[in-house]
């Protein structure tokens, strides 16, 4: 249980700080953008920006589901890399089909998996309102 819990806190931190940089680079090209903003067209501006955003943070939702399917390959929780993939994104996103468990030695990192996806999830939302709440602020100034 105990190496379970130190390997799922390693990945929590990990994948926050991977996410925290994809949030972090997106903020700077929202920056760098932000006189780009405030000329028409506004909503095809507003568009493409959700777009790219939505986009780049999946990015930063793959490396993290990835980063865990690793850990599960690393450990020999799962012998090949499309069930402990598969395994990751259903688990990092919460849905959790069912199909594809962990064996009872392993079943507390899926857990930790999830409350990772929950805690990442909910962070790019954060930044995604922000953003957008940003934007059209810029563009009704």
């Amino acid at each position: 249980m105990l190496t379970q819990l130190a390997y799922g806190t390693v990945m929590v931190v990990l994948t926050v700080i991977v996410q925290a940089a994809f949030i972090g680079a997106a903020s700077g090209a929202l920056s760098r953008a932000g006189d780009w903003f405030t000329h028409p067209p506004y909503g095809t501006k507003l568009l493409i920006a959700l777009v790219g955003l939505v986009l780049w943070l999946v990015a930063g939702l793959s490396v993290s589901a990835w980063t865990w399917a690793g850990l599960f390959l690393w450990l020999d929780v799962f012998k090949e890399l499309e069930p402990a993939l598969y395994f990751s994104v259903v688990t990092f996103t919460t849905l959790g089909y069912g199909d594809v468990t962990l064996d009872t030695q392993w079943r507390l990192l899926g857990s930790l998996s999830a409350v990772n996806g929950l805690i990442i999830v909910g962070l790019n939302t954060a930044f995604l309102v922000e953003a957008i709440s940003r934007i059209l602020r810029a563009q009704h100034n």
